[in-house]
């Protein structure tokens, strides 16, 4: 058994791509030896800025012989058949096997040397390498054919054992010459073989290992700033794309002018990162530091003091131009920066930032004034992020002053108008990921309340499933309009999503909406939206003469943006642990878009279904709907109080009003007293009755007041009676009274059920 190492130098490889470039070249190179028969112990990749490497132990020396059998034509086939099977196979008729009526070619395949496949299979990996960008170059370059690679390729290390595995790619021959870190030994190293590579890099200065690389750098920064009495800011991806950057990471501490702290801390830190790959530090309060940590690529003899110096002077030169267009920013106020968004196309045919703006300014503001928003938020009591949000029957309920309601809502606007004023600012054009952010930082400074400045900072907020969702009502007002408008202007103009293809990131809006709904428990069904985004806006498929006029707007985006809403609450929840068919049992009800009412429901329904009496109720409810399924007995709607004509259930869909039936053929006498059955009930069919007359109304009225786990508690009153009457009691009894009857009262248990989910959808 032998050891293989294989190194490709190059130019620097970018630090995004290594990591991804180490595992498909471990990929690859298993496809080729499991095709030639092979397998290795075990394969180890490493990356550098300048190389590539694989070390494959315990290779064996030769392929095993193995014998191929090919299955040929008939022995009767035509003459130009059996040829094209000869020349194929490259034998003679006689070395073809006959079993059966039919040829076979038996080739056998001598064991090969490991180093002549890998010679074969090393130049194909390199020339089917999928780098995400790559390059030519030199003279080759002008031919198509030329070898691409992620940087200039400059030199292979092939070596089996102790012995060079000999090939050549695009003009470079494998060998056993390498060179070491850049500056600490340039020259050339010769390998002798894979055990020794790791070390023989190192002692010239160059750590293979990305995860050593990384260590070093994560406990460096960390030894410098507590040195300094500071703490650094851990950035994960950013030691990440150190390691990549360097093969002799080196941490060094360095300085800036405390001025710059004037800054916004978020300019300063991404400055710091995304330009210059340093690390921030904050002091023992948690304020930003005046100082950086940056990775050195070389171990300096004046331990780093020039290095410093120029990566301070660089940094200061950046940060003189981030302080210069803060203060310019902050001599325009807000509402001046605002007029300029009619500049800015939104969407050509949704109009600009500003018609976009005059939208969400007034969609919020009715959120306030309906209620939507505001008085929920007020009482909220607190509770640990990421804790589910209180069913509607456990929190409290307030009413706003008339006047806190104006005040609320005259901000809501007012930080709506003023939420995107800051795209047309000088530090956002330099920091586009600093929008909204750089907004409530110039609102704060400009005199504007801390209710607008958070809600101008916050108003994109929830951007990802682990962002924090804002709750405070300004906020949250302006956020929730902001989506909503996004997701009706779109779907009105027939732009929503498809497949894969998102370009307007509405599905990110649609559980920013969902999130920002459940988690605040605002109470409103969506519906009630729709009307407001349709107010004054064409595009939005208003069906009148001003629909007509334009041409261009769809009656049924509504519709279908409802749908969506589901699709996404139903992908959310699956997300967050709730299985699919309890989401389906609720959905299946239909009729449903109060959002926290329905995920209250659903828990509800995932909590009793996990316990004994929900699992045979379930089993009693599919029993029952089997039965009625197979006899196309009725929908089981239960009769309404005061005995309105709602369909019960009958024989091929007819109808039995509840005048005449109620419930399980229960006849009501004309003065609406005692009950009576055209014949005598068994005990169990009796005790059915009973424990539907009592479980009916009260699970009804749980409902009614949204108390979903009291309606389970109701129904699992139900178990017992219905598992007796399904031992004791015949339901197709050939009395036909009596079968008309037990199979309503079949119908109205199902119908029962359904008050509170479709059972029908529920596994198992």
């Amino acid at each position: 058994m032998s050891g293989f190492l294989l190194e490709l130098l190059s130019e620097e490889i970018p630090a995004r791509m290594q990591a991804k470039a180490s595992a498909d070249l471990a990929r690859l190179f298993s496809e080729q030896l499991t095709a030639a028969g092979l397998k290795a112990e075990a394969i180890e990749t490493y990356a550098t800025p300048r190389r590539l490497a694989l070390i494959a132990r315990g290779l064996p020396a030769e392929t095993e012989a193995v014998s191929e059998e090919i299955k040929g034509p008939r022995a009767s086939a035509p003459p130009q058949a059996l040829e094209g099977f000869l020349r194929k196979t490259g034998l003679t008729r006689e070395q073809l096997v006959e079993r059966d009526g039919v040829l076979f070619a038996i080739i056998d395949k001598p064991g090969r040397k490991t180093a002549d496949v890998l010679a074969e299979a090393i130049p194909q990996i390199i020339r089917a390498f999928p780098w995400p960008k790559s390059m030519r170059w030199g003279a080759a370059s002008q031919s198509t054919e030329s070898l691409r690679w992620v940087r200039p390729l400059q030199g292979i290390v092939a070596i089996l054992g102790e012995d060079v595995v000999e090939f050549e790619v695009a003009g470079v021959r494998s060998g056993a010459a390498t060179v070491g870190h850049r500056f600490h030994h340039p020259g050339i190293i010769t390998i002798g073989s894979a055990h020794d590579y790791a070390e023989k890099l190192r002692a010239c200065h160059v750590i293979i290992d990305p995860a050593e690389r990384r260590r070093i750098i994560a406990e460096g920064a960390a030894r410098a700033a507590a040195a300094a009495g500071l703490a650094l800011v851990e950035d994960e991806g950013l030691i990440h794309e150190n390691a990549g950057l360097t093969e002799w990471p080196v941490p060094l501490l360095g300085a800036f002018d405390p001025a710059f702290l004037d800054v916004p801390r978020e300019v300063i830190q991404l400055t710091m990162r995304t330009n210059q790959k340093y690390f921030a530090l904050t002091d023992g309060e948690g304020r930003l530091a005046p100082n950086f940590v940056c990775v050195a690529n070389i171990e300096a003899s004046d331990g780093g003091r020039a290095i410093v110096a120029g990566n301070e002077k660089v940094l200061a030169a950046r940060l003189s131009d981030a302080k210069f267009f803060w203060e310019q920013d902050l001599k325009v106020p807000l509402e001046e920066q605002a007029k300029k968004l009619d500049q800015i196309v939104f969407h050509e045919k949704l109009g600009t930032v500003a018609d976009k703006v005059e939208r969400v300014a007034k969609l919020a503001r009715w959120l306030v004034e309906e209620g939507i928003v505001g008085a929920q938020d007020s009482v909220r009591p607190e509770r640990s992020r990421g804790a589910p949000a209180q069913t509607p029957h456990e929190r409290p309920s307030t009413t706003l002053g008339t006047n806190e309601v104006g005040d609320l809502a005259q901000m809501a606007e007012t930080a709506a108008r003023l939420a995107k004023a800051d795209l047309v600012t000088g530090m956002v054009g330099e920091f586009p990921e600093l929008q909204g952010l750089i907004g409530g930082y110039l609102a704060r400074a400009q005199g504007h309340g801390d209710a607008i400045a958070d809600a101008i900072r916050d108003h994109y907020k929830p951007v990802g499933q682990g962002d924090e969702v804002p709750t405070a009502p300004v906020t949250v007002a302006v956020s929730l309009a902001d989506k909503l408008d996004s997701l009706g202007a779109f779907f009105a103009i027939d732009q929503q999503p498809t497949g894969s293809r998102d370009p307007f990131a509405l599905r990110r809006s649609a559980l920013g909406v969902i999130r920002l709904i459940v988690e605040n428990g605002l109470r409103f069904p969506l519906a009630t939206v729709r009307p407001e985004l349709v107010e004054g806006q064409s595009y939005f498929g208003r069906e009148d003469e001003s629909r007509a006029s334009t041409g261009s707007a769809r009656t049924d985006w509504w519709e279908e943006l409802h749908d969506f809403f589901a699709d996404r609450l139903k992908v959310q929840q699956r997300e967050a642990g709730v299985r699919h068919d309890l989401i389906d049992a609720v959905f299946a009800l239909g009729g449903e878009d109060d959002l926290v009412r329905l995920l209250a429901r659903v828990k509800a329904l995932q909590a009793f279904v996990e316990t004994s009496e929900g699992t045979d109720l379930l089993a009693g409810y599919k029993r029952a709907a089997n039965i009625l399924k197979k006899e196309a007995w009725g929908n089981g709607v239960i009769p309404a109080e005061g005995g309105s004509q709602e369909q019960l259930g009958g024989p091929a869909g007819a109808s039995i009003s509840s005048s005449e039936v109620l419930g399980p053929g229960v006849r009501r006498d004309d003065e609406g007293g005692q009950n009576s059955l055209p014949y005598t009930p068994e005990n169990e069919e009796a005790a059915l009755i009973a424990a539907l007359e009592a479980a009916e109304p009260r699970a009804r009225a749980a409902v009614e007041a949204e108390d979903f786990e009291g309606a389970m508690a109701a129904l699992a009153s139900l178990r017992a009676p219905v598992d007796a009457f399904f031992d004791k009691v015949t339901v197709n009894d050939p009395d036909q009274d009596k079968r008309t009857a037990r199979l309503n009262l079949l119908a109205r248990m199902r119908a029962a059920v359904h008050q509170v989910a479709d059972f029908s959808k529920i596994e198992g």
